[in-house]
């Protein structure tokens, strides 16, 4: 049975308002999942649902109330809110009919991986916008990447951005934080070939061979991939630019590079 909480001063309203900032999530081990859909895949992918907090006046919704009695079965707790507590949990402008709240899991590592020979990886170096990471996580997951790995960048994984960008797909990839030394260590002993985009890059992308096992590593559009890639562990590798522009955006040149490599293998 759901309890009820009617004013936006509520002290449990407020910690769920501090998990949209990043030291809220990293003191609460706990995040925002915002929306139905996400909470699905949330739900499907095992995370442990703590709390679900939904619009009291849908809640006889059939779709809603299904995903309640979901919730309610893994052992979340339910809070039913008025809409004007609910336009204080959503984000900006967009008003849900829920949000729920889950633990963060104990993260992933590199040797957590079980590998293929076909095993595909996106390397990131320095991201840190959450939107970016989402979008790339939603194409990894359709273009049918095995993991993403952060190497040296931002480690809140589960930012309200990030998980609506990915539309979900950060609950289903694996997602792994490594530094530099040890990412380049494990792909070398496990014999990956790397090709990093570059803006300098001699080699097109279409004109490598993406099978077997093989990273893809790429650097933000400001500043590109550092010196810690180079001849020596990565094939420097290029998308051509037609217009006046020099370089992508990190996601949609991603985009393009995992599809080139989809192509690839299902050709093979």
């Amino acid at each position: 049975m759901a309890i009820e909480i009617t004013s936006p001063q509520n002290p449990r309203i407020k910690e769920v308002i501090r998990l949209r900032d990043r030291r809220g999530r990293k003191r609460q081990e706990r995040f925002i999942i915002d929306g139905m859909r996400e909470l699905r895949r949330a739900i499907d992918a095992d995370f442990k649902i703590l709390e679900v907090f939904y619009d009291e006046a849908m809640g006889q919704d059939p779709e809603i109330s299904h995903l309640l009695n979901t919730a309610t079965d893994l052992e979340a707790e339910l809070i039913a809110v008025p809409e004007r507590v609910m336009e204080k949990l959503s984000y900006g402008q967009r008003v849900l009919p829920l949000i729920a709240i889950a633990q963060i899991p104990a993260p992933v590592s590199l040797e957590d991986l079980s590998l293929s020979d076909n095993t595909l990886v996106i390397v990131l170096e320095a991201l840190e916008k959450p939107g970016n990471l989402g979008a790339i996580l939603r194409t990894a997951d359709a273009s049918g990447v095995d993991a993403v790995i952060i190497s040296d960048g931002n480690r809140d994984l589960f930012n309200p951005n990030a998980i609506r960008s990915s539309c979900g797909a950060i609950f289903h990839l694996p997602v792994i934080s490594s530094s530099h030394g040890e990412l380049i260590a494990w792909l070398d002993d496990r014999d990956f070939q790397s090709f990093a985009t570059r803006i300098d890059g001699a080699i097109d992308y279409t004109q490598v061979d993406y099978t077997g096992r093989t990273a893809l590593v790429m650097g933000t559009e400001a500043t590109g991939l550092s010196e810690h890639w180079n001849n020596e562990n990565s094939t420097a590798i290029s998308i051509p630019m037609q217009g006046i522009g020099d370089s992508l955006n990190v996601s949609t040149s991603c985009a393009v590079v995992c599809y080139e490599a989809l192509r690839q293998r299902h050709s093979s």
